[in-house]
């Protein structure tokens, strides 16, 4: 079967066309925008790939296409395919429909973490030597890549909230049926298709209906949004992570590289591993509790975390420049991650500079919804550099006020923030580039800047 992929650069539906190749598909694809690491993981698997929309592209006709929730009516590219008759589905229900029966499916959701916590449970699942299937937003450096069919039963997926696809407004994650799901937290977000965080929690209450009774759910014990969700009703066992009721951490290093484990109250043991922050320490426990209902021991678990490697965009050095300058990469992109990000970085570096590098490009930031927390979720850092794109609807400056004109500075170049940067860092300092899209290559533009 030619399987063509409208949208193949995202996260979710560049793991698609692996899957699908897996399976033994030809697979092509068209995007608008690509860039690493998706773009560079699709070329590595040889999947062709169309720049832009037209409708082209779609002759010699597909036998199916798969549209991205990213594309809507008026694009080019969709309009033929409803013209023509052709067939078409979304990418969340052909993961269901092609991939997902029989399996048992571990799903993570909730605002913050989806990424990491799902490259982590998969690791412990593959260290147990249960080779799980697995659709990650991301790139697990333990894997190599954001999706693999592995062997049967196990399979994890990210499990996001956003929307299906134009012809399907339900949240992707419905589509799942998940037997283990992971609740990691709630917070308002992706206002351009949800009016409020009720309207979230109305999603997520329709994820919980399709869990199984002998399912597990493994929830965020101090997360009062999803306390919310689950009082809309329950039908399955419920344990929690983050508090002394369930699975809990106590650091033994300021940046939580090194973290001792809790059952109940009960020590379970010590983890020692090379991610940082009080943020990931809970990802772990939440990860720990799934692959514990999908039958790995606790400290087996435990002796997978010492081995786990990053993903890509969650804190990447992307290099180091003359004088100690380290140059980081990070999809942070709403203010809670933000905030817990630079927190993470300066439990790590103590006294060094940060500055921090944003680049407002989410469909929420851009509407203006972070306006007022975005400042304080900055605090952290010793400087601020915000890029302005021609698009955003509303004004950097009063986020710049709010900082005081010392600190931040907002631009509405690459080449501006490339010049400031080079001409104002300082021997030490950790740059945190922070962005949900490429953000014009600026990471290894600055880098060749500062070492060339």
């Amino acid at each position: 079967m030619h399987i063509h992929i409208l949208g193949i650069g995202g996260s979710f539906m560049a793991g698609l066309a692996l899957l699908a190749r897996a399976q033994g598909h030809s697979v092509t694809g068209s995007d608008r925008a690509l860039y690493p690491p998706m773009s560079t993981q699709l070329a590595a698997h040889g999947i062709e790939v169309h720049a832009g929309y037209e409708a082209a592209h779609l002759t010699p006709a597909p036998d199916l296409v798969i549209i991205g929730n990213a594309l809507s009516r008026g694009n080019a590219a969709v309009e033929a395919v409803l013209e023509r008759g052709l067939p078409y589905t979304s990418g969340a229900q052909w993961l269901a429909e092609a991939v997902l029966p029989g399996r048992w499916v571990l799903a993570v959701a909730g605002t913050h973490g989806k990424t990491t916590a799902a490259s982590l449970l998969a690791w412990i699942l593959e260290d147990a030597g249960l080779s799980p299937g697995f659709l990650i937003g991301g790139i697990p450096e333990n894997f190599g890549v954001s999706a693999r069919l592995g062997q049967e039963p196990f399979f994890v997926v990210e499990a996001d909230e956003y929307d299906t696809a134009f012809f399907d407004k339900r949240s992707k994650f419905v589509h799942y049926r998940p037997r283990t799901v992971i609740l990691n937290n709630l917070e308002y977000d992706h206002a351009d298709i949800f009016p409020d965080l009720a309207a979230i929690q109305r999603q997520f209450h329709q994820l919980l209906r399709t869990v199984p009774g002998s399912g597990l759910l493994v929830v965020n014990a101090v997360d009062q949004n999803l306390a919310e969700v689950l009082a809309m009703g329950c039908w399955s066992r419920i344990e929690y992570f983050g508090a002394p009721n369930g699975f809990s951490a106590a650091p033994l290093a300021p940046d939580a590289s090194r973290f001792r484990v809790a059952w109940q109250g009960q020590d379970l043991g010590e983890v020692c591993w090379g991610l940082i922050g009080h943020h990931n320490m809970l990802n772990a426990l939440a990860a720990i509790g799934a692959a514990r209902h999908a039958g790995v021991p606790v400290a087996n678990a435990l002796a997978a975390l010492a081995s786990f490697r990053n993903v890509k965009r969650r804190l990447e050095v992307i290099g180091e420049a003359p004088g100690g300058v380290i140059i980081y990469d990070d999809f942070a992109h709403h203010p809670s991650a933000i905030r817990m990000t630079l927190e993470a970085l300066r439990a790590r570096g103590g006294q060094k500079r940060i500055v921090a590098v944003l680049e407002p490009r989410s469909n929420t930031m851009r509407l203006g919804v972070h306006r007022d927390t975005l400042a304080p979720a900055l605090q952290t850092a010793d400087q601020v550099w915000l890029f302005r794109p021609p698009d955003l609807g509303w004004d950097l400056g009063q986020v710049v006020t709010a900082l005081g004109p010392d600190k931040a500075r907002s631009v509405d170049s690459i080449d501006a923030l490339v010049d400031g940067l080079a001409a104002e860092l300082k021997a030490g300092d950790q740059v945190l580039i922070m962005s949900n899209g490429g953000f014009g290559g600026l990471h290894t533009r600055l880098l060749a800047r500062l070492t060339g």
